[in-house]
Order: structure tokens, then sequence, then C-alpha cells
């Protein structure tokens, strides 16, 4: 681990502090870390290279005209990037949905836009965690018949 000092004034300080507390942080330095990841992370999504994984969530009135099959063809339709969907019925009439996604990252934020955008769904949402792809042949302890190949995503940072 490396270690840096930062100086602050007392105003930022006693801000920040404030956040640290409200987040539940047990110290400045996990809550300087994740500030940094955070940022990190969205000047790297707005390169959109490379793969990643990510949760689109949003809302939607289940009783708008072919709403609900539209998400679900747009869902069908994109399968190499959805990974599952839950979905929840929040009252009688609006259902909240959260679809995991993985994949090449324009893609991912092409698709998670085009339900954004689609009639009806509202508080649409994508978060994206930028991952190296590695292809792995090695075993796990629950197969019984040695190595396959499969894929390990890795979160940057």
């Amino acid at each position: 681990m490396e270690r840096i000092t930062i100086s602050l004034d007392e105003t930022l300080a006693r801000e920040f502090d404030a956040l640290i507390a409200r987040r539940g942080y047990r110290n400045r330095s996990e809550a300087i870390r994740d500030l940094l990841r955070e940022q990190l992370e969205a000047a790297r999504q707005g390169v959109e290279t490379g793969h990643c994984v990510a949760n689109l969530s949003y809302v939607y009135n289940h009783h708008a005209r072919d709403l609900a099959e539209r998400l679900t063809g747009l869902q069908h339709a994109h399968h190499d990037l959805t990974v599952a969907t839950m979905h929840a019925h929040l009252d009688h009439d609006n259902c909240l949905e959260s679809v995991i996604l993985r994949g090449p990252t324009a893609s991912v934020r092409a698709f998670a836009d085009r339900l954004i955008a689609e009639r009806g769904v509202r508080h649409g949402q994508v978060n994206l965690v930028s991952v190296e792809v590695e292809n792995s042949a090695h075993a796990h302890g629950y197969r019984p018949h040695g190595t396959a190949l499969h894929q390990h995503l890795r979160p940057k940072t």
C-alpha cells in the first residue's frame, strides 16, 4: 500500500468528515479510496473501450401499451449482453426492474440507453464498472472432471 499526504482547509475537512460519518466509513483513507475509484471509473467510461459489467435499473407502468413486451423483446434481442433480470412489483401499476449486463462497454451503454429511452420507462439509470476479461482454463474445487475454459471478469482498481 502506498501512502500519500494531502492538505485540506478546515471547512473542506469538516464537510468531508461529515460525509464520512453519513456514509459510515471508518476512516478518511477508505472514503478517499472510494472517491478515487469513482472518479477513475468515470474517466474510463468516458472512453468506452474495453468490457464492463453493469446494473441497469428502471421503473415502468406495466399497463402502458405493450411496454412490458417491448422491454422483454429488447432484452432477448440483446441476450449476449443480458445476464439476468429481477422484476419487483411496486404497486398495482408500477414495476421496478434491474438488469445485470456484461460485454463491450459501448454495446452495454447503447443497449441501456435504448431501453431507458422506451416510451413509458421512468427513472432509468445504469451503473457501469470496467472489467479486465481473462479467459482461463483451470479447475475449481467443485468440478470433478478437471479443468474447463471460462471467463473471469476482474473489476479495474
